[in-house]
């Protein structure tokens, strides 16, 4: 017996909403009541976050356009760009598998230690770096003491959500210092440093036939280094930190860029 017969498509699509974004995909090639209801906006409407209208509403893209859009194609849009929002200083995006949100925190949004001094960090505009999703990214010149942090409340984020912290950088054509000191990447959650903080040591720049590599190229033409994971239970934990930091007196380094740390849900 057909279902689309016995239920009509309201129930298939109620029944389809519990399912995930991939399993409503693969049940729109069924047959085409199968489609309608797998394609509808009460489908696809599940599968955004609860909050995605503000969210784009604090965007400087085009709202309208984002919300007039049908569910699915929003969907998929959120999942393959990326979106500017809190005037221009994080990117939001989706997990294409889950719907997870996806933030990442620009350069500017970060704690950076003499970050306003021009003879230690320069800010380059994006015109020179097309490929950065932000207007200005930050340029290591000369420093002695290395810090950058990089702050967002924990409320913004998915619920029971194992999430990833990656720095996102490259270098520039000279750089210096990097290939032989270990930068102290770690997650915590302020406030419970004592009990969250995880930690760990990693040479940003090691020789060419050094392997595995740290990092991993990434498809827009920057590179990323896991600095840590943590599990957000309900969101109310307050504020993540997600940190880089070395000193050392006799090593002046520079030459990396920064354009954020970005979190997104671990792959399962």
């Amino acid at each position: 017996m057909d279902i689309c017969v016995v239920l009509p498509e309201e129930c298939i699509s109620r029944i389809i909403s519990f399912t995930s974004p991939r399993d409503a995909c693969r049940s729109s090639v069924v047959s085409p009541a199968f489609k309608s209801a797998a394609d509808s906006d009460a489908v696809w409407e599940t599968f955004l976050p609860s909050d995605y209208q503000q969210i784009i509403s604090s965007s400087s893209s085009t709202t309208t356009t984002l919300v007039s859009l049908p569910k699915k194609d929003l969907y998929f849009y959120l999942c393959d760009s990326h979106l500017l929002v809190n005037n221009g200083t994080l990117s939001f995006s989706l997990n294409k598998e889950n719907g997870k949100k996806c933030y990442m925190v620009g350069a500017r949004r970060l704690s950076i230690t003499w970050g306003d001094e021009p003879r230690y960090w320069t800010w380059t505009d994006q015109r020179l770096l097309p490929e950065s999703r932000f207007a200005q990214v930050a340029e290591l010149k000369y420093v002695w003491w290395f810090d950058v942090k990089g702050r967002l409340e924990t409320k913004i984020l998915s619920s029971k959500t194992n999430y990833v912290a990656y720095l996102v950088f490259k270098f520039a054509n000279y750089r210096h210092g990097f290939e032989d000191r270990h930068i102290e990447l770690s997650v915590y959650r302020e406030g419970r440093e004592s009990e969250t903080r995880r930690t760990k040591k990693v040479v940003l720049d090691p020789p060419r036939n050094s392997l595995p590599r740290p990092y991993q190229l990434r498809g827009d033409g920057w590179m990323e280094i896991e600095m840590g994971e943590f599990f957000n239970e309900h969101g109310t934990d307050g504020v993540l930190v997600c940190s880089l930091f070395d000193f050392d007196g006799f090593s002046p380094k520079g030459g990396l860029i920064v354009e954020g740390i970005q979190l997104r849900p671990k792959n399962q």
